[in-house]
């Protein structure tokens, strides 16, 4: 693409998962996540552990990314989490009532599929499965699938793994 005689740079799309990612809970059995730098809230009566140097690094993300909430929370998240991680203004938002997938196929994947089309494409969520993964590797276009940890969400690990794809996805393929 060219504007004014110079190439316009395209942001990889980042699809980002709250629960297990910014929103921290651990395993049945196990002691609750309590960290430092986390800060509890309720949305619609559901308590949140929302780690706060995750979600610093997300809005670090925004300059690499254009980023898209990709979760069950749908417009949820930008009703309760802008603020929270420093965000302007609302994001957009899959919503997965639209959009059917296949009975074997993860939930979210029939939204993804029709909402990244051709743009490179990155993934953050706690619960890829063996068919995301094959998914993600079938694209025509670079994806990358990140998974976390859901008691330890978005640390230094997949920050920095998001930052260097993306670099090395713009050189590849010019976005």
């Amino acid at each position: 693409m060219t504007v004014g005689g110079s190439a316009a740079r395209v942001k990889p799309t980042l699809y980002v998962d709250i629960d297990g990612v910014l929103s921290l809970f651990s395993k049945p059995g196990q002691p609750a996540p309590i960290r430092p730098d986390t800060h509890f809230m309720t949305v619609e009566g559901i308590a949140h552990l929302i780690a706060l140097e995750n979600c610093a690094r997300l809005l670090a993300l925004a300059d690499t990314y254009e980023l898209v909430w990709a979760t069950g929370w749908e417009e949820k998240a930008n009703a309760n989490l802008l603020d929270v991680v420093g965000l302007d203004g609302p994001l957009e938002t899959l919503s997965f009532d639209d959009h059917k997938y296949d009975h074997q196929a993860h939930w979210k994947l029939g939204a993804l599929e029709a909402h990244s089309a051709d743009k490179a494409i990155a993934w953050i969520d706690d619960a890829h499965d063996d068919v995301c993964h094959s998914w993600g590797l079938a694209r025509r276009q670079p994806t990358l699938l990140v998974d976390t940890e859901p008691h330890i969400g978005l640390s230094d690990r997949e920050f920095d793994l998001l930052i260097n794809w993306a670099q090395g996805a713009e050189a590849a393929n010019q976005l």
